[in-house]
């Protein structure tokens, strides 16, 4: 099973750049095993386009690495903090996009203005205070302010999506 995920978390993270929801190593996808508890993730400063399913990073809801010869993301604490309080949630994905980006730096939510965005987010895609990285400060700050979204806007970063598994939260 572990094999399968980092397959599917390798290729989605892959389509990161290829969707111009990234520039250079910044940004990751990862992906909870159900079963093990298990967390695949990208690791830290490769490029995507190098990415294959052997170079994914396995850490377990701690954060410490079980598997794997690179270091997790930068952002390993706050996608575990999430897949802890969040036990639905078996998918995240991080990105800087560009338009995403733009509203978390204004500290704006982003309105839900179309039919799209209502079933794919659920309603406005919130904003949450502003989080150092590499804690699981960044964690929290998804916590307290998703809501019943599938996205939040950490802000002046980037934004955080989730799903029920790294290609739902992808979308």
């Amino acid at each position: 099973m572990l094999e399968q995920l980092k397959e599917e978390v390798c290729r989605a993270n892959r389509e990161l750049p290829e969707s111009n929801l990234v520039v250079g190593t910044s940004g990751n996808v990862s992906g909870r095993d159900e079963e093990t508890g298990l967390i695949v993730i990208k690791p830290s400063g490769v490029k995507f386009r190098d990415l294959t399913p052997d170079d994914m990073s396995v850490v377990n809801l701690d954060g410490e690495q079980v598997a794997g010869d690179r270091k997790p993301s930068v952002d390993t604490a706050s996608h575990c903090y999430v897949y802890r309080h969040r036990p639905d949630v078996n998918g995240i994905v991080h990105t800087h996009s560009r338009y995403a980006t733009a509203f978390a730096v204004r500290g704006e939510y982003i309105p839900c203005i179309s039919t799209l965005a209502a079933d794919i987010f659920g309603g406005r895609i919130p904003v949450s205070d502003y989080a150092a990285i590499g804690t699981d400060e960044i964690g929290k700050q998804i916590i307290k302010y998703l809501g019943n979204s599938s996205a939040v806007l950490l802000r002046s970063h980037g934004v955080f999506t989730i799903g029920k598994d790294c290609n739902q939260a992808l979308r």
